[in-house]
């Protein structure tokens, strides 16, 4: 769509009991020349009634159902009313109505697109817990479709209206956010994002209605899910249709630059951590003489880096990671060690020991992982700041 019309776009705002800050998202909404239809999921404090002198859409949902339910159900309206894309916005006022332009004019040189409105939250007081969760969050959606996006719980959001409806996505409150973006590049649907200002009020004036107990119990299902999902070696439904050759398909016949491209995919701190948890945690099952081959088959399909995968492994080689395991296992499984970890103990009484083995595995595969993860973050935090410093201080010295 580059150089064609940006999309006929619709400003979906889902409201549950935001009465005090509706009206002026509406308002702003409205001063930035955008139309606007607000779904109540459900709201008893009379916000959506507040609105009936401004020239706004207010559609409600019998009951509650959850944020993603009443995108959903203003995407269908949306399709309805003829439009190509709706912007999502939160109703609780830390969001500019006005960058909607932004998400807009991205979709233009990108469609069709999912645009994801990056809020700059080092720039304002943004509460710890919201930074950490962003990061979180983002770690595990990278980690299942590959998509290394800033902020994968923004709710300013721009989506194609058709391709939206046509996902499968199973979610239908605070985990919605989440799952539409790693079931839209599943489906071929790029995903952009563009930065846009937000603004946290003091803590006593927030209102949120995220439930700590309930809604991070829901994303720790769907991430599960997301990811068991993501080891299956089946073929994702596609939207969009591929058009671009694999780069592994591009250069199986050239080992060598397959292995310096593997080298340097996916080698953020966070990336290299991850790559030596599940080589260490792998590494310390018993897998017998498949190690290397499932290292890589997992590594691949939740986008790690493989070499540092296959490399941590070897921590797990025999004899001394294999005979932790099986004390550790025949700890569990009788409460007490081996007297005499011999070779005959060990090698002739085999068969009675691998159960002992794959038992331990499962708790010094983890243990062992965390260690080896922790070293590999600290180690690339400083190997890529120094390399940083380096070609700052070689920017200087050339503009000088």
């Amino acid at each position: 769509m580059s150089g064609a019309a940006p999309p006929k776009t619709l400003v979906v705002i889902p409201v549950y009991n935001h009465g005090e800050t509706l009206r002026d998202v509406v308002t702003r909404s409205l001063a930035a020349g955008w139309p606007v239809l607000v779904v109540d999921d459900g709201s008893d404090d009379g916000g959506p009634e507040r609105l009936a002198d401004l020239p706004c859409q207010v559609h409600r949902l019998a009951r509650n159902q959850g944020k993603g339910a009443a995108i959903l159900a203003g995407a269908r309206i949306a399709r309805e009313w003829g439009y190509d894309a709706i912007v999502t916005m939160d109703a609780d006022g830390q969001l500019d109505p006005a960058d909607a332009h932004r998400l807009v004019e991205e979709a233009r040189h990108a469609w069709p697109a999912v645009i994801v409105g990056a809020r700059q939250m080092d720039r304002d007081n943004a509460p710890a817990s919201s930074l950490f969760g962003r990061k979180f969050s983002n770690f595990w959606v990278q980690l299942e479709c590959g998509q290394e996006l800033p902020d994968t719980q923004s709710g300013f959001r721009l989506y194609p209206v058709d391709h939206l409806l046509r996902l499968a996505v199973r979610a239908r409150r605070f985990d919605f956010e989440v799952e539409v973006l790693v079931r839209a590049a599943w489906a071929g649907i790029p995903i952009r994002s563009v930065p846009v200002s937000v603004h946290y009020p003091d803590g006593e004036r927030r209102n949120s209605h995220f439930h700590q107990g309930k809604d991070n119990a829901r994303l720790t299902l769907l991430h599960t899910r997301l990811v068991t999902r993501a080891l299956v070696p089946w073929p994702h439904r596609r939207i969009v249709p591929r058009t671009a050759v694999p780069a592994e398909a591009a250069t199986l016949r050239h080992p060598v630059r397959l292995i310096r491209r593997l080298s340097r995919e996916h080698v953020s701190p966070a990336q290299l951590a991850g790559a030596a948890w599940l080589g260490i945690f792998l590494g310390a099952l018993p897998l017998l003489a498949v190690h290397t081959i499932v290292i890589l088959y997992v590594a691949h399909r939740l986008h790690l880096n493989k070499i540092a995968a296959v490399a941590a492994s070897q921590i797990c080689a025999p004899p001394v990671v294999p005979v932790v395991c099986v004390e550790a296992g025949h700890f569990l499984r009788t409460g007490r060690f081996l007297v005499e970890p011999s070779w005959e103990v060990l090698v002739v009484q085999f068969p009675y020991r691998l159960w002992e083995w794959a038992l331990g595995s499962l708790i010094v595969g983890p243990l062992l992982g965390l260690i080896g993860a922790a070293i590999a973050y600290l180690l690339a935090r400083r190997f890529q700041g120094n390399r940083m410093a380096r070609g700052e201080a070689v920017a200087r010295s050339l503009s000088e």
